[in-house]
C-alpha cells in the first residue's frame, strides 16, 4: 500500500511538471509568432482586408480615394478665430535659429521618420483632433455587429493603445512642436516625412494642416533636421493636380533652409516625395507626370523630384517601374500584414530596384496595434517585446544595404507604431500600454542606437 501511495503521488508530479512543461513551449511559439509573423502558416498574410481596394482593385479605384480622403468643405468659412490667432501666436514665439547649446546625436540624413501633424485640442483648435477618433466598423456588417461602435472621449479616453507624455496635445502648440524636434534629433534621425494634403484638404477625420507647414520647417532647422513631404490620397489626386501640388510644395518652402533635397548618383539635390497609396492611380496616368515622354512631364523641369512609391504586393514593383517612379518604401509596421512589409522579401525588392535603378526604401518599426480604433484587427498587432521587434526589422533593413531606412514612425498613435515618449496611464475605463520594464525614452535610445551602427555599416560597404 505505501508503494502504490508512492507511485500515485510521483505520476501525479509527473503529470503536472508534464502539464507545465507544455504551457511552457505554448507561450515560447506565441512569443515568436510575434517576431516572425510572416511565415507564419495561417493561410493569406494577415489583414489584407485592410487594404479593401486590392481586392476588388478594378471596380474601387475612385471609391478608394473618394472614402479615404475628402475636400473640407468652405475651409475658409469653417476655421475659427482662434485657428488664426494660434498661427500668429506660433510666429510670435518662434525662437531664433541659433546653435543648440546641449549636446545631441548628429542627425543622419539616410533616417528618415514619418510624422503626423493632425492632432487637435480645445486649447489651440477648440476642440479634439484625431484623439477622439470614432472606432472604425468591420467592412462585413456580421462582424461589425460584434464590435463597439461610437468615438473616443479626450482627454482620458483617447483613439490610442498607448499615452503620450505630453498627453492628448496639438500639433499646433509651440511646446510641442519643439519637443517632438528635440526627440527626433535625440534619436539621430535626419528626415522628417511630414503627412501632407493639399491647402483646403484633410483626412476624413481631421484639418486642414498646411499652414503648420512653415512653423515645423523653422523648428526643424533649429535642431538641423530637414523636412520631406508624404503625400496622402487626397480627392481627385492624379497627374494634374500632383504636378499643381508639387510645384506648390516647391515654390513656397523650397527655399527654406529645412526643406530636404537629396544627393543623387548623378550629383543632382533634387526634392523627395513619399506618395501613399500610388498603387490606387494607373501607372499610364502616372507615366504622364514621371516620365520623360509624358503628357505632363515634370521631368528636366524646375519641379523635377525624386518620387518614391508604395510597395504592398510584390506586382506593385512592375507597375512603380512601369509610371517613372525613382523608388519604391513598404510604410507598413507590420511584419507580414502585405508584401512589401515582410521583412524576408526584402532582398529580393532590393535586388529588383538595383537592377532598374530605383531605390528601395525599407519602412521599420517599433510594433503594431490598432484596436483602439479597429476592435476587429488584433490579428495584425505585433507585440514590441520590450523593443525586440524593432530591432529585428532594424537587423532585417540593414541586410539588404539600403541607401535609405524610412521609420513608421515617430506619432502615429492611432497603429500604435510611434516611438514618441509614452507613459503608463490608468482610467477608470482602459488601461494604457506603455513602454515598461524601460523608460518612456526607450524606443528614441533604440532609434539612436541602430543610426549609428548603420552610419557605420555604410561606411564599411563603400570601402
Amino acid at each position: 500500500i505505501l508503494n502504490y501511495d508512492i507511485m500515485a503521488r510521483f505520476r501525479r508530479r509527473t503529470c503536472i511538471i508534464l502539464l507545465l512543461f507544455i504551457l511552457f513551449i505554448c507561450s515560447i511559439m506565441m512569443a515568436l509568432k510575434t517576431l516572425r509573423p510572416d511565415r507564419a502558416g495561417f493561410g493569406d498574410p494577415f489583414g489584407l482586408g485592410l487594404l479593401p481596394e486590392l481586392q476588388q482593385r478594378t471596380v474601387l479605384l475612385d471609391n478608394k480615394q473618394n472614402s479615404l480622403n475628402r475636400i473640407q468643405g468652405d475651409t475658409a468659412t469653417r476655421v475659427s478665430n482662434l485657428h488664426g490667432i494660434t498661427v500668429n501666436t506660433m510666429k510670435a514665439y518662434m525662437p531664433p535659429v541659433n546653435k543648440l547649446e546641449e549636446e545631441l546625436s548628429s542627425p543622419n540624413y539616410n533616417f528618415h521618420i514619418f510624422y503626423y501633424s493632425w492632432f487637435g485640442n480645445p486649447q489651440f483648435d477648440g476642440k479634439y483632433i484625431h484623439w477622439n477618433h470614432p472606432l472604425l466598423p468591420h467592412w462585413d456588417p456580421k462582424i461589425a455587429n460584434n464590435y463597439p461602435k461610437g468615438r473616443h472621449n479626450p482627454p482620458e479616453d483617447i483613439g490610442s493603445n498607448f499615452y503620450p507624455e505630453l498627453g492628448s496635445y496639438s500639433s499646433k502648440d509651440p511646446s510641442v512642436i519643439e519637443a517632438h524636434m528635440k526627440q527626433m534629433r535625440s534619436a539621430s534621425t535626419g528626415v522628417i516625412v511630414l503627412s501632407w494634403y493639399p491647402p483646403g484638404m484633410a483626412d476624413e477625420n481631421g484639418e486642414p494642416t498646411d499652414d503648420l507647414v512653415p512653423v515645423i520647417l523653422d523648428y526643424a532647422h533649429k535642431y538641423n533636421l530637414k523636412v520631406t513631404f508624404h503625400i496622402e490620397p487626397y480627392k481627385d489626386r492624379d497627374d494634374r493636380s500632383m504636378y499643381h501640388n508639387v510645384k506648390y510644395i516647391i515654390d513656397k518652402y523650397g527655399g527654406h533652409p529645412a526643406f530636404y533635397r537629396h544627393k543623387t548618383s548623378t550629383g543632382r539635390f533634387l526634392p523627395m516625395f513619399y506618395v501613399y497609396d500610388s498603387y490606387v492611380t494607373i501607372p499610364e496616368i502616372w507615366a504622364n507626370l514621371l516620365t520623360l515622354s509624358g503628357s505632363q512631364t515634370i521631368r528636366n523641369t524646375p519641379y523635377d523630384a525624386l518620387f518614391i512609391a508604395l510597395l504592398v504586393e510584390e506586382r506593385h514593383k512592375h507597375d512603380i517601374h512601369r509610371s517613372g517612379f525613382d523608388g519604391m518604401y513598404t510604410y507598413f509596421a507590420t511584419n507580414g500584414f502585405s508584401y512589401g512589409s515582410s521583412h524576408h522579401n526584402w532582398a529580393s525588392l532590393k535586388a529588383f530596384c538595383d537592377s532598374n535603378n530605383l531605390m528601395f526604401i525599407p519602412s521599420v518599426g517599433p510594433g503594431y496595434i490598432d484596436t483602439s480604433i479597429r476592435p476587429w484587427n488584433n490579428h495584425n498587432t505585433r507585440n514590441r517585446v520590450n523593443g525586440k521587434y524593432y530591432e529585428t526589422a532594424f537587423s532585417a533593413a540593414l541586410l539588404v544595404r539600403p541607401e535609405i531606412i524610412s521609420i513608421t514612425s515617430f506619432n502615429e498613435w492611432h497603429e500604435g507604431t510611434q516611438i514618441e515618449k509614452a507613459v503608463p496611464k490608468r482610467t477608470g475605463q482602459v488601461v494604457y500600454l506603455d513602454y515598461k520594464p524601460h523608460k518612456p525614452n526607450v524606443y528614441l535610445e533604440l532609434t539612436q542606437k541602430w543610426s549609428e551602427k548603420y552610419r557605420k555599416e555604410q561606411e564599411q560597404w563603400l570601402m
